[in-house]
């Protein structure tokens, strides 16, 4: 295989641990019914195991230069797409009907938000991922009510995911190796999503975020104290509450009272 050097302003850090590479590949048990997309394939580290499975597998790729390197994995259930994953409407791109929709990567990590948020956007029914990410993001994806990590986006991926942290993988393991720590984290789709208006509700939900350090009342000015301060007393906060300390659950709650 020809070495290519990374782009660093296209966030490459090739995973090259064969270990960890399995672990992230087996952390879903998928089958023939089921697709499996991969952003930011790179030189096929993780692509070569994952063609491996039953499953369809979809990769996009911005970086051309490894188009030669990609297509070696070309397989009749195998697809790869050459483009800005962010420019991509995956409903077009994936129109067959799936039993299970995977997504599998280690994904840049300076667009991480930016593409779990468009993964969510296209509506897509994605049933779990495994994302290899810098260390810090996957604290703030998986931490709990109260901790400094507890944020906005938290609250956003709990609304679809129940969010594990699996395990960290250190700056050697990669070429070239990054200047932070990396972790694997894993989002797993609920059985039962609360409906409700989404874009209300995340609009809400950053308003209450917007400035941490406050308490909820002096963020949600303007709202119906009354009925927020009866959700908090339900379940016990005191109403000089911040929202770091606020379940996910609870937002919920607070925000149809308000309707």
């Amino acid at each position: 295989m020809k070495n290519i050097p990374a782009k660093k302003s296209l966030g490459q850090n090739f995973l090259k641990d064969e270990n960890i590479l399995k672990k992230i590949v087996n952390s879903f048990d998928v089958t023939k019914d089921d697709l499996v997309i991969e952003i930011g394939p790179g030189m096929g580290a993780l692509t070569k195991y994952l063609i491996q499975k039953p499953s369809d597998l979809v990769c996009y790729e911005i970086d051309e230069r490894l188009k030669d390197i990609l297509l070696s994995f070309s397989k009749e259930n195998v697809q790869i797409i050459f483009d800005d994953f962010l420019k991509r409407d995956l409903k077009k791109d994936i129109q067959k009907e799936y039993k299970a929709i995977y997504v599998i990567a280690n994904i840049p990590y300076y667009i991480t938000t930016p593409i779990i948020e468009h993964i969510l956007a296209s509506k897509l029914i994605i049933n779990g991922m495994t994302l290899l990410v810098q260390k810090e993001v996957a604290m703030r994806f998986s931490a709990k009510p109260g901790s400094k990590d507890y944020g906005f986006f938290t609250v956003f991926l709990q609304h679809y995911f129940s969010i594990h942290k699996l395990f960290n993988v250190h700056p050697h393991s990669f070429s070239p190796p990054p200047k932070v720590m990396s972790s694997v984290v894993q989002l797993i789709r609920k059985d039962e999503i609360v409906k409700l208006d989404e874009t209300k509700f995340f609009e809400f939900l950053k308003i209450v975020f917007r400035q941490k350090r406050k308490t909820l009342k002096n963020n949600l000015q303007g709202y119906d104290w009354s009925k927020i301060a009866s959700v908090l007393e339900k379940f016990g906060y005191p109403l000089t509450v911040r929202a770091e300390e606020i379940s996910y659950e609870v937002f919920v709650q607070i925000f149809q009272n308000l309707l």
